[in-house]
């Protein structure tokens, strides 16, 4: 034991030696001690030796508890201490009086017996202590002399063999090359240059041993491992930019930032521990040694003064001892604003002036400053009225430009009642304000209101007034006066009506009295919801205007009797006896409406019934059998009051597909005009017939007509060169064909009576009783039988004092004709669409709008046919020459 420690102490002696002396006192950065793998407690492990140190002014003491230093340097284990393979590392310190701290790292580092296994004849041979020490070491950028010799490489063999050694590996014949180089003979290990840990921090080199005669192995190869020593030689460096940002008035200790760096030297070890140091700006900002944290220390950091503070900020490894590197940089600390300031207004107080009625107008333009960050919330003002503006005549707004608050007149002020208005208008930020005892502040503005000359104006701007429907014409309404605003008196101001749809009232331009002027129907379609609209104007002597509106709510009375629909379709059903549906309307609203009652009158011939569906609907049966035809059956319906009247429904019974009869014959009852519009052609004839004799007696005569623009009813100009339409064949109606011989029948006057009633004009109209046609149809000629059932036009019947007047002669010349057409419609029902196109009846798809005058065509379908109201509106003046012909 004694002689490896006498070797270490050799070891160490002789390293001591190469270590560079400085000329005055000084301490080696690093120390390097060979021991074994385990220290038993008070060993000496070695000396350290400081030269030109005066032992009694040098004080040295241990960072580890495991081993102490005496005053003569010699370090001392105080308990057992175990050496791992990679070794062990602890830092002494010595200081002199009054000096400052020098650090030195021990390395301790320890040789291991390895031991080797020979295989052979099928057991194994303990060897002797192998043929090489633990791994070497060597301190990166030695500054030499080279080649420097590291240590002898020796094996067991060398006492049988005569042995050369090779050496290969990372180092020698591979990168990095010529780094190391071995001594054949002795087996010296040499370095050739210097070695950066940094790059390369271990090698691993194979060392072989040969014997020199036969070149044969004498020893089994061993890898020797050479560990690069660090030295302090890299400087901590900055990993980020030194930006920071801090809020102003943050409270001490408010984080500002990290600083981080970095070290290339060995991890774990004081080369890559770095200390963090402030150099200036100690007054505003701290920063913590170990992590590198900058924070405040104190709360006065104000934007508005100073917006960016400079620092220095040094870094040093060796935990900022003397001699470790360091690095300084310069970190820029923004100051970040909070709303520290509320808007300040550049002026005391503000006078403005505006006219009465003037509306949506810039009045004023208020100018704030604040010091906070330009265009950020805490600069951006929001503007407040706080007093005057109760009835919100006022509003405020902040112009993003110049972030100036502009007052507006929203809605207009009347002089007449206010004459002056004081506002107060406080100015406010977007953000809140923060850490600061300031207010927001507030400043006055006297508005002054200037008169100018008002319209006048109704005493509301609008009136309602409740008016049953149909009162007579000059019923008092009411009242509706416009005063001048200025003198509120009404003299000298006129009325107007400035909108009557139905022209319903009047209005008294002295007094604004509202009288009726026509009748008021409250089922007017210038009406929604009951209610009726007129504007009126109000005039003063100097034309100048003021409106309002007159609302009349018109109340509902009983005036429209509830209405049945005139025609009706009842298809025939096989076995059972039909029924229609009957839907009233009234125009009415309630109570004055549904539910409705339906009956039939009491002298009923027993042939129908009718029973309530619902509130506005019946369902009207024959109860017993009857023919297809036309029937007209009376009916009494009344609405929920008991008003109502007996209204005649035409049922028309029918063999029907789809809900749609199958023939298309109808019957129709022609009034007055429409007899007179059939005879206008002849009479026309007749009228040219004259000019023609005239023409034929005097053929010597050159008669001029002058033409004129408007033919004034006389004749027309016509180049129509194609054939006419083809008669249809619903339009002929025939007579009664027979034996019998007709009579001049006298017609009751209760029978006229109900003739007139069929009038659609209102002149007399012909009639022939369904009776005296049916018997010879149904039996000759079923498909004519139900288009007789009514009125008989053209064909030769004359009127003479209330009697019907039948031509025998006539009568012939419509059988013939009637069974001619016959044949020809049979035959061209089964032509369809080959031949005779236009005579045929065509299916047309109904577009959902029917025409006012309906259909004239060959193709009508029964309702279009029956439906002659047209008549009523062929102008005016063929009315004219139909009340004359009435009238004569």
């Amino acid at each position: 034991m004694f002689s490896k420690m006498a070797k270490v102490l050799i070891f160490n002696i002789c390293l001591m030696l190469v270590l560079p002396r400085a000329e005055t006192c000084s301490v080696p950065s690093s120390l390097y001690v060979r021991v074994p793998q385990t220290i038993q407690a008070g060993s000496e492990i070695t000396k350290v030796e400081i030269a030109d140190c005066d032992p009694k002014s040098m004080h040295l003491t241990s960072k580890d508890p495991s081993f102490t230093i005496k005053t003569d340097g010699v370090i001392v284990a105080l308990t057992a201490v175990t050496v791992a393979t990679g070794g062990r590392t602890f830092s002494l310190w010595a200081r002199e009086d009054g000096g400052p701290e020098s650090e030195m790292e021990v390395h301790l580092v320890h040789r291991t017996l390895r031991k080797r296994e020979y295989k052979g004849q099928g057991f194994l041979k303990r060897s002797k202590r192998r043929w090489s020490p633990p791994p070497f070491n060597i301190l990166e950028n030695d500054k030499g002399p080279y080649p420097k010799e590291i240590e002898k490489i020796v094996s067991d063999s060398e006492s049988k063999h005569q042995v050369y050694y090779t050496i290969s590996g990372p180092g020698v014949n591979e990168h990095p090359v010529q780094v190391f180089a071995l001594d054949s003979k002795s087996g010296m290990l040499i370095v050739l240059k210097p070695v950066d840990r940094e790059e390369f921090p271990m090698f691993s080199l194979r060392t072989r041993v040969f014997d020199i005669k036969t070149n044969q192995e004498t020893d089994e190869p061993l890898d020797v491992q050479i560990i690069v020593d660090d030295v302090n030689d890299n400087v901590p460096q900055f990993k980020d930019p030194l930006l920071y940002t801090v809020l102003e008035h943050s409270n001490p200790g408010a984080v500002v930032g990290k600083v981080n760096a970095t070290d290339r030297d060995k991890e774990s070890t004081l080369h890559v521990k770095i200390k963090y140091t402030l150099l200036t700006g100690l007054d505003l900002f701290a920063i913590n040694p170990q992590t590198g944290v900058i924070t405040t220390v104190t709360n006065t950091l104000d934007r508005e003064v100073k917006d960016k503070h400079m620092v220095t900020v040094q870094i040093k490894d060796m935990d900022g001892a003397i001699n470790g590197l360091f690095k300084t940089g310069t970190a820029t600390i923004t100051v970040g604003d909070i709303n520290d300031n509320p808007p300040t207004f550049t002026k005391t107080s503000y006078e403005v002036s505006v006219r009465e009625s003037e509306n949506e107008k810039l009045i004023l333009r208020i100018p704030v400053e604040d010091k906070d960050l330009v265009n950020s919330p805490n600069w951006i003002s929001k503007f407040v009225i706080s007093k005057g503006n109760e009835k919100g005549n006022f509003r405020m707004e902040t112009d993003p430009k110049t972030n100036e608050g502009l007052l507006y007149v929203s809605k207009s002020l009347d002089y007449e009642t206010r004459k002056n208005v004081k506002l107060e208008i406080m100015a406010r930020n977007v953000a809140e304000l923060s850490n600061t005892k300031a207010q927001w502040l507030s400043i006055p503005v006297d508005v002054t209101v200037t008169d100018i000359d008002e319209g006048p104006e109704f005493t509301a701007p609008t009136i309602r007034f409740t008016v049953q429907e149909n009162i007579p014409n000059g019923t008092l309404i009411g009242s509706y006066i416009a005063v001048d605003p200025e003198t509120k008196s009404s003299a000298g101001i006129k009325y107007y009506k400035d909108s009557d749809p139905a022209s319903w009232i009047n209005v008294d331009r002295s007094t604004g009295e509202l009288r009726v002027a026509n009748t008021i129907d409250r089922e007017s379609p210038f009406l929604q919801n009951g209610i009726y609209n007129i504007t009126m104007k109000a005039i003063d002597a100097s034309s100048k205007t003021g409106t309002g509106t007159v609302i009349i709510q018109v109340e509902d009375v009983n005036d429209n009797v509830p209405a049945l629909p005139n025609k009706l379709v009842l298809c025939e059903k096989e076995g059972e006896l039909g029924s229609v549906l009957v839907v009233a309307e009234d125009k009415d609203q309630s109570p004055f409406s549904s539910p409705f009652s339906f009956s039939l009158p009491q002298e009923k011939d027993g042939k129908w019934s009718v029973t309530r569906l619902n509130d506005t609907a019946a369902t009207l049966k024959h109860i017993k059998e009857l023919p297809t035809g036309i029937y007209n059956v009376p009916m009494d319906v009344t609405d929920l009051q008991g008003f109502g009247t007996r209204q005649t429904v035409a049922v028309r019974i029918c063999q029907c597909i789809n809900e749609a009869c199958l023939d298309k014959e109808s019957s129709v009852s022609l009034g007055g005009l429409a007899l007179l519009a059939m005879l206008l052609p002849l009479a026309l004839l007749l009228l040219l017939c004259i000019p023609l004799a005239l023409l034929c007696v005097t053929k010597s005569e050159k008669l001029d007509f002058e033409r004129t623009e408007d033919s004034g009813g006389f004749l027309l100009q016509s180049n129509t060169e194609g054939k006419g339409d083809e008669v249809d064949s619903t339009l002929i109606i025939c007579p009664p064909v027979g034996t019998k011989e007709y009579e001049v029948k006298p017609v009751p006057d209760a029978q006229w009576s109900e003739i007139k009633g069929f009038n659609t004009i209102g002149a007399n109209s012909i009639h022939v009783s369904a009776a005296d046609t049916r018997d010879f149809y149904s039996s000759q000629y079923k498909h004519y039988s139900d288009m007789f059932d009514s009125q008989l036009a053209g064909s030769g019947i004359s009127f003479d004092n209330k009697h019907l007047v039948q031509d025998s002669a006539l009568l012939h010349t419509w059988q013939t004709n009637g069974h001619y057409l016959h044949q020809k419609l049979t035959y061209l029902g089964t032509e369809e669409d080959r031949r005779y196109a236009d005579d045929i009846i065509h299916s047309y798809g109904f577009e959902g709008v029917g025409s006012a005058a309906g259909s004239v065509g060959c193709c009508s379908d029964y309702d279009d046919n029956d439906n002659l109201d047209f008549l009523n509106t062929l102008g005016p003046k063929f009315k004219t020459l139909a009340d004359l012909c009435t009238k004569t």
